[in-house]
């Protein structure tokens, strides 16, 4: 007899129709009419019309039973109207965290071939950071911790700081916990990189080892179901209205 845990039943599907209105300057899902809810009972009401409709695609997708694994922009929108915009300091101080640990700072010593890979594809970044902060951005090799200069820690910090829509802030942390790289979230939110580009710079360790030793099955499923995360938080970034 397992021992392994029974999966939660999930809810049924009891609806047909699945749309899109406007209230109170956002973007609502109806079901037959009626209002989505949070799982705090908030109603779900999103501030773009493009990420209104991704989250209609989900609801519409779910078959015969609503599967909230399959659902990441509705995932990521509960988690804001619920946690974030009720707090949004405790997300501002992970990102700041995240500015003195970015994933773009520490860097291989060897192979050659990773190193220059690493410093072509990262490096310009690097410096685009620079430029936006007015700082320098430091670098090393190896896994030791890389002190950041106080001036871009404070730049970044005022930057996060100054993110006052709740949707946004999630997004970047999103991102910025996705791929362990605040300048990431950062360029995506600038336009700077899309959500692929910079899935793939987060990935750029773990493509060579693939490349060296070749894929696994799960691990290749899990980074999949973490892209849509991924994407579902770009949207809100770049599909403001």
């Amino acid at each position: 007899m397992s021992n392994l845990p029974m999966r939660p039943a999930l809810p049924k599907r009891f609806y047909k129709e699945v749309t899109v209105v406007e209230e109170e300057g956002a973007h609502a899902i109806r079901l037959d009419g009626r209002a989505v809810r949070t799982p705090a009972r908030a109603i779900l009401r999103v501030p773009s019309r493009q990420f209104a409709a991704a989250l209609a695609e989900e609801w519409a997708a779910q078959v015969d039973e609503i599967d909230p694994a399959t659902m990441p922009a509705t995932r990521l929108a509960n988690t804001v109207i619920d946690g974030v915009e009720p707090n949004p300091t405790p997300v501002r101080d992970d990102l700041v965290r995240y500015a003195e640990t970015d994933l773009l700072a520490y860097r291989a010593a060897d192979p050659e071939r990773l190193v220059a890979r690493q410093r072509e594809r990262w490096d310009p970044l690097a410096t685009w950071v620079e430029s936006e902060t007015g700082s320098r951005f430091a670098i090393g090799e190896g896994v030791m911790y890389v002190a950041q200069p106080p001036e871009f820690v404070a730049a970044l910090r005022e930057h996060i700081a100054g993110e006052t829509d709740a949707f946004r802030l999630a997004a970047l942390h999103q991102i910025t916990t996705l791929t362990g790289s605040l300048i990431l979230a950062l360029a995506v939110a600038a336009g700077r990189l899309t959500d692929e580009d910079a899935w793939s710079l987060a990935h750029l360790d773990e493509d060579w080892n693939i490349e060296l030793w070749g894929d696994d099955v799960d691990a290749a499923a899990r980074r999949t179901n973490r892209f849509s995360d991924m994407r579902a938080a770009a949207l809100l970034l770049v599909g403001a209205d």
